[in-house]
């Protein structure tokens, strides 16, 4: 008798979208029961349109003690940006956490919850020392960027003291009371970070499609979110004000996020050594990995892109699976080549003495344990000079 397939299906949580939505927030707060809000984002956001707009909702500044800020997140969140907003919470009495802007940012807010429950719980021991994580401050994400999709995720991505390597913390109760997709606060983001994180999106996309698990549900809006990736990128990269392709990344980004709770692949595996050992913004790394992640997984399963083409737009059918699958990498690289991601590694500081290093890291990486096809420590070798 064949093995049968288990799978667990989930999908996250309440959504608001549409221009102007940062409105509903005062309203919702008050419906979670949450009266002392603690706000995580970072330094640069601060001075934003996106972060006024949401001072002038919560209807009070910080000074009057109705909410607190904690603005020290770092691009790359580290276990201080847990640690410092959890201490804030409990000195303030705060009984719910908003945060806004960028993954990194909501990856903090998420997690700080959990050290605001638990002083003192050593991240590390995330996996091996059990904790009661019920019942955790409620969450509310705005993102101003189009990308990570953290928003709607269950883990948060921290780069520890002790190994100094992201890790993944994972648990359902990470997720999200209520999301806030306002294409309005995105409209000041640059077009070279509208381009990187659009690009992290359509990662999520491509390499959840193509991982390894079966997830038929996260297969559809995968590929979905190709399709509406393809369309709206170039548009909100060369005019930051239309709010149709925003609105429309923004939902894409969340759809890629709510497709890789199947699971990711070689080219994450890649880039999270990048952003731990050379500082590189996380969208960036996945971007210029993505066309030789691509190359080196169809080479060994063909065919394998196919459907990818097609929701980007290519007349594939008809096609050998060779021909589909090189047609579709070569229209990824030019479409990463029009968003003025066709750089390499070299080109934003990565040096060749630090290879062996990122290959280390990435065959530690879980991504690659479910890439469509295996991934050896030489393959890693081979693919990272591919770009550098």
């Amino acid at each position: 008798m064949a093995a049968q397939i288990i799978s667990t299906f989930s999908f996250p949580t309440t959504t608001v979208f549409g221009p102007g939505t940062i409105a509903v927030l005062k309203e919702r707060l008050d419906r979670l029961g949450v009266r002392r809000p603690i706000v995580v984002t970072d330094g640069g956001l601060v001075n934003t349109g996106a972060f006024r707009a949401l001072v002038e909702e919560l209807g009070a500044s910080e000074q009057d003690k109705s909410w607190f800020l904690f603005s020290g997140v770092h691009p790359n969140p580290i276990e201080a940006d847990v640690h410092q907003p959890a201490a804030l919470m409990r000195e303030k009495g705060c009984d719910g956490v908003v945060a806004i802007g960028g993954g990194s940012a909501l990856d903090a807010g998420k997690a700080a919850r959990l050290l605001a429950k638990h002083p003192g719980f050593p991240l590390t021991n995330f996996y091996t020392q059990p904790a009661d994580w019920t019942g955790l401050a409620p969450f509310v994400a705005i993102p101003t960027t189009a990308g990570t999709g953290s928003e709607v995720g269950r883990s948060s991505v921290i780069t520890l003291d002790a190994t100094k390597r992201k890790a993944v913390l994972f648990h359902p109760e990470l997720l999200a009371k209520l999301v806030i997709l306002d294409p309005e606060l995105t409209v000041g983001l640059p077009p070279k970070l509208t381009a990187a994180t659009g690009v992290d999106a359509l990662t999520h996309c491509i390499e959840s499609f193509t991982c390894s698990q079966f997830h038929p549900m996260c297969d559809g809006i995968a590929l979905e979110g190709v399709r509406l990736i393809v369309d709206a990128l170039p548009r909100a990269y060369r005019n930051g004000n239309d709010i149709d392709a925003r609105g429309r990344m923004l939902v894409a980004a969340a759809m890629g996020a709510v497709a890789f709770q199947k699971d990711l692949g070689v080219v994450h595996s890649m880039a999270h050594p990048l952003s731990t050992i050379c500082g590189m913004h996380h969208g960036l790394a996945n971007a210029l990995g993505l066309v030789a992640g691509m190359k080196f997984c169809a080479a060994r399963k063909p065919g394998l892109y196919r459907r990818v083409g097609t929701a980007c737009g290519l007349d594939v059918l008809k096609c050998t699976n060779a021909e589909a699958d090189e047609r579709t990498v070569l229209f990824i690289g030019a479409f990463l080549a029009d968003l003025g991601l066709n750089t390499r590694l070299q080109d934003h500081g990565v040096k060749r003495e630090q290879l062996e290093a990122l290959v280390a890291q990435a065959v530690d990486d879980p991504c690659h344990k479910t890439n469509a096809v295996p991934v050896t420590a030489e393959d890693f070798r081979r693919l990272y000079l591919e770009i550098l």
